[in-house]
């Protein structure tokens, strides 16, 4: 229940908008009526539900804004460690949490890093063969590989601020579960692509599945 109640808690905010909302929560209405939104909202009231479940922390809310198939603002929010993502393409990306006093800091951020060291963010609940294929090629060229085990959007916020540097996901999502993500990460300078076509991820598709995508 409460990623129903997130539901509609989000929706009292963005109906004020007047722009039209896909959420996983809500009426997913027909192609033929969403393709004639040229700006729409994409949420995800509570992303990472078998982290939910799990208690473990990592799970999200996640909202972005979409403008003819991209996305072009994202926020996501950690509720359980009060850990807030935002990015608007052209403009930035930024990160707030406890730890900074609450103050905004733009990403990526300026970390210590090993060199030579690759890190690769997978996901803890859906790790696939393909994903484990990908680690094994990644270390046959970089023997010094890191993995770094998340769940829902966190993932890509990761990539995005530098802890990660490459977030492979082989298995099934949908454009709710990375609109948020994917726009922090362009607005950070990072890419989301499709693995197939090497080119940007597209939303408010007739199918709302993803490909599968690499996040770098």
């Amino acid at each position: 229940m409460a990623d129903k109640a997130a539901h509609l808690c989000i929706l009292r905010y963005l109906d004020e908008t007047g722009i039209p909302i896909l959420s996983e929560e809500g009426q997913h209405l027909p192609f033929e009526v969403r393709k004639e939104w040229n700006r729409m909202w994409v949420v995800d009231p509570l992303d990472g539900t078998k982290e939910f479940i799990k208690k473990n922390g990592e799970f999200t809310v996640n909202i972005a804004l979409i403008e003819n198939g991209t996305p072009v603002l994202g926020v996501i929010y950690i509720p359980v460690t009060d850990i807030l993502y935002y990015g608007i393409v052209g403009e930035g990306a930024w990160k707030e949490a406890p730890s900074m006093g609450r103050t905004a800091e733009k990403l990526p951020l300026k970390q210590e890093r090993g060199e030579g060291t690759s890190r690769i963010v997978v996901s803890r609940s859906h790790m696939s063969p393909e994903t484990e294929a990908y680690v094994n090629e990644v270390r046959r060229q970089h023997p010094d590989v890191e993995l770094i085990s998340s769940g829902s959007s966190i993932k890509i916020c990761l990539v995005a601020e530098g802890t990660a540097d490459a977030y492979p996901r082989f298995a099934p999502t949908m454009e709710w579960d990375t609109a948020a993500g994917d726009a922090i990460a362009r607005a950070a300078g990072r890419q989301v692509v499709n693995v197939q076509t090497s080119q940007p991820l597209l939303y408010n598709k007739e199918d709302l599945h993803n490909p599968w995508f690499l996040v770098e």
